[in-house]
């Protein structure tokens, strides 16, 4: 799994870009606010860079966006993706997957 390019990781870059601007913040406004480089803004948000936590918790903070609210948005995706993951590596190719809520059913 290549857990820059997930699909709970290019989720949660989306809600960091519309809370910058929402915040009414550009690209060179928010790199400012964090004494880096314009460049270093584009790059995490196009996915090319990776955000650590402390990383991810200085462009909440700077654009005035709930840390924690983000996670639990993109956590339902992390579950997914971890379940299906994991029933793929036992019954590779010949079930078909679906989940309904909670519940994963193999047809």
């Amino acid at each position: 799994m290549k857990t820059i390019h997930s699909a709970p990781y290019r989720h949660l870059l989306s809600l960091l870009i519309e809370a910058r601007k929402a915040a009414h913040l550009t690209q060179q406004e928010l790199s400012q606010k964090l004494g880096r480089p314009q460049s270093y803004v584009s790059k995490f948000e196009r996915g090319e860079r990776r955000l650590d936590v402390i990383e991810f918790l200085e462009v909440t903070r700077n654009i005035n966006a709930d840390p924690h609210r983000l996670l639990i948005e993109i956590e339902p995706l992390l579950v997914k993706e971890s379940m299906d993951s994991s029933m793929s590596e036992r019954y590779p190719q010949k079930s078909t997957l679906q989940t309904v809520g909670h519940r994963l059913l193999i047809r």
